[in-house]
């Protein structure tokens, strides 16, 4: 099966040797964002609301390119630097996610430390 790679300016440049999302069949899958301003590669603000609005935000714009969209989602996984902001992450991931439908499944963990000390990083799967 071929694959294709999705870029856009909408979302940060990748840093290395990865693609910001790459598209197998009737699949994407996203990289795992982090909270970076796509203009200025800088982390946005230090609260865990902020930088999950802008993950996703990175990811929206990541599926729009590919042909796709956030109501497409099929699974997610969310990186927290601390699971006690769980809540609050998760006010804004249904904010996103949890419109009508059915919503994605999801897997949600605690890591020791993300890229440049953020909060959370997700990366997603969904359908063209």
């Amino acid at each position: 099966m071929k694959k294709a790679v999705i870029a856009t300016d909408g979302a940060p440049a990748a840093i290395g040797p990865y693609s910001q999302g790459v598209r197998s069949g009737n699949l994407i899958f996203t990289a795992g964002q982090i909270p970076l301003d796509p203009v200025t590669q800088q982390v946005v603000a230090s609260g865990i609301e902020d930088q999950t609005t802008q993950v996703f935000e990175n990811l929206k714009a990541i599926l729009e390119a590919g042909g796709s969209g956030l109501d497409r989602v099929i699974k997610a996984t969310v990186f927290l630097k601390d699971l006690s902001d769980f809540a609050a992450m998760n006010e804004i991931y249904g904010a996103y996610l949890g419109k009508g439908g059915t919503p994605p499944a999801r897997s949600t963990v605690e890591v020791s430390r993300l890229p440049k000390d953020v909060l959370v990083e997700i990366e997603l799967i969904a359908e063209v």
